[in-house]
Parts: C-alpha cells; structure tokens; sequence
C-alpha cells in the first residue's frame, strides 16, 4: 500500500478488513473523515485520519469492556459457540 497520504476506500477496506460496503458507510456517516477529489467525486481518507480512527475504535473498545465485564459463565458460552 506504499506511504501515499491519501488512501482509496478499497485500501481503507483492506487496511481494516471489511468490506467496501461498510467503508462507504463509515464515511458517509462521518464516522471516518474523508474527502472527495476529481470532476466524479471519488473518495479519499487521508492516511493520519484512519490511524486516529483505529485508535479511537481501540479506545472505545476498552472503555466498552470495562463496562462490560466478561463473566465466566459467558466466557464459557462464548468459548462453546466459537469451538462448534
């Protein structure tokens, strides 16, 4: 993916392992900032702007699952689903 500024959805995509779908979705909510560029309006995250998201998505977890304690009981469950 090279150190361009500017990343194509497609990369954001893979970057974050989900579809174009939901990268589209991500930035038309504004949950990602991005931009759009050229006469067809194409869309383009600047690479700074998806690394603070990613961080905020870490951040958000962990006050998420601190929140949310995991207790053995639903560890077990979930470890049951997972197995099958």
């Amino acid at each position: 993916m090279g150190t361009e500024r500017f990343l194509l959805l497609s990369d954001v995509a893979n970057v974050l392992n989900i579809s174009a779908s939901q990268t589209y979705a991500l930035v038309r909510t504004g949950e990602l900032p991005a931009i759009k560029v050229g006469g067809r309006g194409q869309w383009r995250v600047e690479r700074e702007k998806l690394e603070e998201y990613i961080e905020r998505m870490y951040d958000e977890t962990r006050r998420f699952v601190e929140q949310h304690p995991f207790d053995r009981v639903e560890l077990r469950d979930e470890l049951t689903v997972d197995s099958e």
